[in-house]
């Protein structure tokens, strides 16, 4: 998911990637949205855009902000029979004193993904791309199509020089409130060792109604949605 700094606001994040759904997945959209935000036991605000490119490419941020944190996390992508291929990618953020900029390039020519910036040399690649492949941060996206389109939840993410797999698994439902309407949500749950990442997922909405990341069974990030355009 890729939030947490660094592994959703979003770590918020593809083995059996995209199998086969008898539901149509839905069409791509520009999209405006923002969110209530807490991080770090501190209220901030987060914003979420996608915005087209030209020749069928996409551009994906997300940005949280308080007194404490400021994350910013941006994806360049296409999509490419039914999948999100991402071409480039950079994850800055700052937490109290502590800056750290790292940036992703995705060359499916070649098959490679490589990193550089604030990260370790060892973590610099080249790791082999397989089809399907997202980063962390498209995750996001995914889950919220997928779950719409009663697909599995299970991805192959590359992050800071190595590839895993994740999958989410359906809580159930819940009501949830959006800007102070009370709507039906899908509840999905991933858990990577002390970090636990919760999505919520509304009908016909692109975006993630609210994003939860506990560390250690402690909230670290909770994104609600205020608003979507």
């Amino acid at each position: 998911m890729k939030l947490h700094l660094t592994r959703p606001l979003q770590r918020l994040t593809a083995a059996a990637v995209l199998a086969l759904a008898a539901a149509p997945a839905l069409a791509l959209n520009a999209f405006t949205a923002t969110y209530q935000a807490s991080a770090m036991g501190m209220q901030g605000e987060g914003r979420m855009t996608l915005t087209p490119q030209g020749a069928g490419k996409w551009k994906y941020d997300l940005s949280v902000r308080n007194q404490l944190v400021n994350l910013t996390q941006s994806t360049t992508f296409e999509e490419k029979g039914g999948m999100f291929r991402p071409l480039s990618s950079s994850d800055s953020s700052v937490v109290l004193v502590k800056r750290k900029s790292v940036n992703t390039h995705y060359d499916w020519s070649s098959k490679q993904a490589t990193w550089s910036g604030d990260i370790k040399d060892r973590r610099k690649g080249p790791v082999p791309l397989q089809p399907g492949d997202m980063d962390a941060l498209l995750v996001n996206l995914a889950i919220v199509r997928d779950v719409q389109a009663g697909k599995p939840l299970t991805y192959r993410m590359l992050e800071n020089g190595k590839a895993s797999s994740t999958s989410y698994q359906t809580v159930g439902k819940e009501t949830i409130e959006v800007a102070g309407k009370q709507l039906s949500a899908t509840k999905v749950s991933q858990t990577d060792g002390k970090r636990q990442t919760i999505v919520w997922v509304v009908p016909d909405m692109p975006v993630p109604a609210r994003i939860l990341q506990r560390e250690d069974g402690r909230d670290s990030y909770d994104l609600t949605l205020t608003s979507f355009n």
